[in-house]
């Protein structure tokens, strides 16, 4: 499968950064433009195709909900933002996930995961390897890289996960719906064997 192309909607200059950031870092997304009012991204999208845009409320001229009523056939949407009371509102419009501001990589990957997903993105591609060999987690607020090929087992401590390595363990507050969305399928290269995902 093809990688996702998205757009970025949003005026402030920070939250662009991060975005930009943090799909750079996942392989399946193509970056293709970023727009500060909805009018810009509206023209765009008149003579571009996309698959997934990220869209921020609050935006100059015209508000990102506003917008998102006025497209037709839209691709999916992942709404950022730093109001939770529009959260209803996005998911009536069928908005793939909400992302409260501000939010980590591994929240920002489970919900382009949902995107991918969506689309299909459980057949193996080459442009997907990458992706499948690791994950990222949040350990004592720094951003660790495990290997799926080093796991040994997972753990589910209530609201934390402790994922057991062949070289060390690690601790992340994180839900087991959470954990489980970015392993692989068993089967994929890098597949975990989740017999030894235990519960306590």
């Amino acid at each position: 499968m093809s990688n996702l192309r998205c757009i970025i909607i949003e005026d402030e200059p920070l939250a662009v950064k991060v975005l930009s950031d943090y799909i750079s870092q996942v392989p399946f997304l193509e970056l293709r433009g970023t727009f500060k009012n909805a009018f810009l991204a509206a023209d765009y999208l008149q003579e571009q195709s996309i698959d997934l845009l990220f869209l921020d409320i609050h935006l100059p001229k015209l508000k990102g909900m506003a917008f998102l009523k006025t497209l037709r056939n839209p691709p999916a949407v992942i709404v950022t933002t730093a109001y939770h009371q529009y959260a209803v509102e996005g998911f009536n419009l069928n908005v793939t996930d909400y992302l409260l501001k501000p939010f980590d990589f591994e929240r920002f990957l489970t919900a382009v995961t949902k995107v991918r997903t969506a689309q299909g993105g459980k057949q193996k591609s080459d442009d997907t390897e990458g992706m499948r060999g690791y994950i990222f987690v949040n350990v004592q607020k720094k951003k660790v890289k495990i290997l799926f090929s080093e796991i040994a087992y997972i753990e589910s401590q209530r609201e934390y996960i402790k994922i057991v390595t062949t070289k060390k363990e690690y601790t992340s507050k994180m839900s087991t719906h959470e954990i489980e969305s970015l392993l692989p399928a068993n089967g994929d290269r890098y597949s975990v064997n989740l017999d030894y995902f235990r519960r306590v």
